[in-house]
């Protein structure tokens, strides 16, 4: 593990080098610490704090280990909290600057261009059935278009990556809402810039949500730890088994 810290607008010192043969732009992964009761909120009921952050350490380290498969040229995790075991080595980590999640956005692609000036492709903790082959088309979109998106099913975005970061695209747009990505999309088209797309995600807000992806990845760290929590008889258990059986 690598932790840059820094207190305010200085220039990172760079962090690692570059993995030989990997892609030319950075991955950034904006999460919080999954500690119970601070994360997945949305979760409780029908889980407990205790599961919700447990759901929230697979997602994590489902996402983490898909940047890791996808071998971006870095990668780069900001954090809320402070790390834990399901770290895995050769990541830097910065902390996220600002207050509503606008900024901490604005911020972490800002902070880890300073880090590594390479394009930045940045995704949540929310969507841990994204692919390694989805992240490398999302770097590779980066070659010749300014910005690449991905949208998520509840009206925001599971994905964000920008040649060059500009706090502009995010800063001001309502975040958690049906109208966020097409607020930042409009940002974006704006500004002239040039715009590549992929396919649609959901988000794990609500436990509806976690059956659909846990179906959608049966074979997660996501998936067997919401099957873990379910009781056999549980509405959500029996949500992933029929999403699992139609596929």
């Amino acid at each position: 593990m690598k932790i840059a810290r820094s207190s305010g607008p200085a220039p990172y010192r760079p962090v690692g080098a570059s993995e030989p043969g990997a892609m030319g732009a950075q991955v950034v992964v904006i999460a919080k610490e999954p500690v119970a009761g601070r994360v997945k909120t949305r979760l409780t009921p029908p889980f407990t704090p205790h599961q919700a952050a447990r759901l929230a350490t697979a997602a994590l380290e489902d996402t983490l280990g898909s940047v890791a498969a996808a071998r971006a040229r870095h990668t780069v995790l900001a954090l809320d909290g402070l790390p834990g075991a399901w770290l895995p080595p050769d990541v830097a980590v910065i902390p996220q600057r600002g207050a509503g999640l606008d900024e901490r956005i604005a911020h972490a692609m800002a902070d880890a261009h300073r880090l590594h000036p390479v394009p930045v492709v940045l995704v949540g903790m929310d969507t841990p059935q994204v692919t390694p082959d989805l992240l490398r088309a999302a770097c590779a979109a980066l070659s010749d278009h300014d910005a690449v998106y991905g949208p998520a099913a509840d009206g925001g975005f599971w994905l964000l990556g920008l040649r060059r970061p500009d706090p502009s695209a995010v800063l001001g747009v309502p975040m958690s809402r049906p109208d966020t990505g097409a607020g930042v999309l409009a940002r974006l088209r704006a500004a002239g810039r040039t715009v590549a797309h992929l396919p649609e995600l959901v988000d794990v807000d609500t436990a509806a949500d976690a059956a659909r992806v846990a179906a959608a990845a049966p074979d997660s760290r996501f998936a067997a730890t919401l099957a873990a929590l379910s009781p056999v008889e549980s509405p959500v258990a029996d949500r992933v088994a029929e999403m699992s059986a139609a596929r």
